[in-house]
């Protein structure tokens, strides 16, 4: 067990967490219990109580349950951040069913892999992704589409600027297989007997691979339950605190950091359904915000924002988040303006978000923290799998409650992302690193062929095969080129085909991948080049590209 990060752990907390042995939607139903009243969602000045909350869980529950849905079955949750998010994650929960996050960036080819991997009958859409979802029902196994209106669920009296898809009318359409949200609930089902156990597949969130398609990670209850308990204590939540949630619940660490942790404890999520950093510092002011989990460009945002002097953030007792490091000018505009830290932390999907977090009282910047509660992590040399010393950059490899048991339906890929260690399992997160004296975790670089744009991973593999189904290009290679404001950007180097040549354009090929994949793996940069680099056996050589485009940035 490494045990070097012990002289700097927090000297208020235990070392080892006991999980609770139920269900994560046994959660919301104690809190439910203890604190009926209480507020568990804020959403543009409209609050929603743990009572409430809990009743419209079960009722959808209930619904999907009398549309077939059944024990393991996986539903598609295809959505933004809103109360009608909440309740259909834990619906799915409650109907003992398998969520499945889908990121509202995804368009066609993305969402036919989804239903087809999962072989998902109903999804969960918000009305805005709608209509990217509903043409797929009688064509794959999808049958079934729930539509929700964000707009039914705010205060129709607020004064806060509302994102374009909250203030839009309520859907009103008549297509077949699609339902309102509203149907669903006036049915008025009652769910069966709730029988999930710690042991059952909770959760299925999908990180893309260098293999090509995204992979789903497989999480039990239990693994969902640790980074949600581990949230909680590790920065300390009470019923009164107030999490700002402007993460996607999609992702995982805005799912636990900001609505799986609160409902666990009772407290209440102000919920973002889009960023906008003057209504951020003005939910912060108008309740009384406490905590605020984020990606370091959303931070970065916030705090260049110059009016953001007159708001009252005085609430605040913790900030942090990662997806890249925070920079030093930046953290320190923080520290002089809130008295805070950026607690920084580290995770993947695989871990159900953070297996590494820096302890509050003796956080380092730039730095990924220190392993926490229960997580064995080691530093292995990528060929020889030999353990690394202080110091010493070598592959982060991680055991703990919260890691994924595999992928799904990927049995090959699941036994290759594991090693063993001292009779452990340990997964292998492609990232290199090293830890200091103190056990303190640092990112070098990547293993693995991955390109980091403003905390989102793009994998060039699944962006090359997505652009292969065009019909002007003949050969591809995704690399990424350096970006002032997102770090890194997505850069597509094309061949065409002959046929192509002098009549396709860049605007043409961007334009075509807007309509196929997320915005954040569109390529910003196109590039018609005669030919690729290839080795003497035939393979891509992206890395030779990758280093004379940087090149032309330094």
């Amino acid at each position: 067990m490494f045990t070097r990060h012990y002289s700097v752990w927090p000297k208020e907390l235990p070392k080892t967490m006991t999980l609770p042995a139920t269900s994560v939607y046994t959660n919301l139903e104690i809190s439910a219990r203890r604190y009926p009243d209480h507020t568990a969602i804020i959403f543009y000045d409209a609050a929603l109580s743990f009572r409430r909350l809990k009743e419209e869980v079960d009722t959808m529950a209930g619904y999907l349950q009398a549309r077939g849905v059944k024990k393991g079955d996986r539903v598609l949750l295809y959505m933004q951040n809103s109360p009608q998010y909440v309740i259909s994650y834990y619906a799915i929960l409650r109907a003992d069913a398998v969520v499945i996050p889908v990121n509202p960036m995804n368009r066609a080819a993305e969402l036919e892999h989804f239903v087809a991997d999962t072989s998902a009958t109903v999804c969960l859409a918000g009305q805005e992704l709608a209509g990217f979802i509903a043409p797929l029902i009688g064509e794959t196994n999808l049958e079934e589409v729930v539509v929700a209106s964000y707009n039914t669920y705010i205060d129709p009296d607020t004064d806060l600027d509302l994102p374009a898809e909250v203030a839009a009318p309520a859907w009103n359409r008549e297509v077949p297989g699609v339902v309102t949200w509203e149907t669903a609930m006036a049915a008025g089902h009652t769910p069966s007997e709730h029988t999930a156990t710690p042991a059952d597949l909770a959760v299925i969130p999908y990180s893309s691979g260098t293999t090509g398609a995204p992979k789903g990670c497989m999480h039990t209850h239990r693994s969902v339950m640790a980074t949600a308990v581990h949230r909680v204590f590790w920065n300390p939540s009470t019923p009164d605190s107030v999490q700002l949630s402007t993460l996607p619940f999609f992702h995982v660490t805005g799912m636990t950091g900001s609505m799986n942790g609160p409902i666990f404890c009772g407290s209440t999520s102000v919920i973002m359904t889009r960023w906008d950093r003057t209504t951020a510092a003005r939910l912060i002011e108008r309740y009384k915000v406490t905590g605020w989990t984020n990606i370091v460009t959303m931070a970065v945002d916030f705090l260049s924002n110059p009016e953001l002097g007159k708001y009252d953030l005085s609430s605040l007792n913790m900030i942090g988040g990662g997806g890249a490091a925070m920079p030093v000018a930046v953290a320190e505009k923080l520290k002089k303006m809130t008295g805070l830290d950026y607690i920084e932390g580290y995770g993947l999907s695989e871990t159900m978000a953070a297996t590494h977090i820096n302890p509050s009282a003796n956080p380092k910047p730039q730095c990924l923290g220190i392993p926490v509660f229960d997580v064995d992590s080691r530093i292995i040399d990528v060929d020889t799998l030999e353990e690394k010393g202080p110091g010493e950059t070598g592959e982060i490899v991680s055991n703990g409650p919260q890691v994924t048991i595999g992928y799904w339906n990927r049995p090959a890929e699941t036994e290759a992302a594991f090693v063993e260690i001292d009779g452990k399992r340990f997964f292998r997160t492609g990232d290199l690193g090293y830890y200091d004296e103190n056990g303190y975790f640092f990112m070098v670089d990547r293993v693995k062929r991955m390109i980091n744009a403003s905390g989102f991973k793009v994998w060039p593999s699944e962006v090359e095969g997505l652009m292969y189904r065009h019909p002007a290009i003949h050969e591809v290679c995704i690399i990424s080129a350096p970006d002032p404001k997102r770090g890194e950007t997505v850069k597509a180097c094309i061949v065409l085909t002959p046929e192509a040549e002098g009549k396709t354009s860049a605007e043409d090929i961007t334009a075509w991948c807007k309509e196929q994949m997320a915005a954040y793996k569109v390529p910003t940069i196109v590039e018609f080049v005669d030919e690729l680099p290839k080795s003497p056996t035939g393979k891509l050589m992206w890395r030779a590209l990758q280093e004379q485009e940087w090149k032309k940035g330094s």
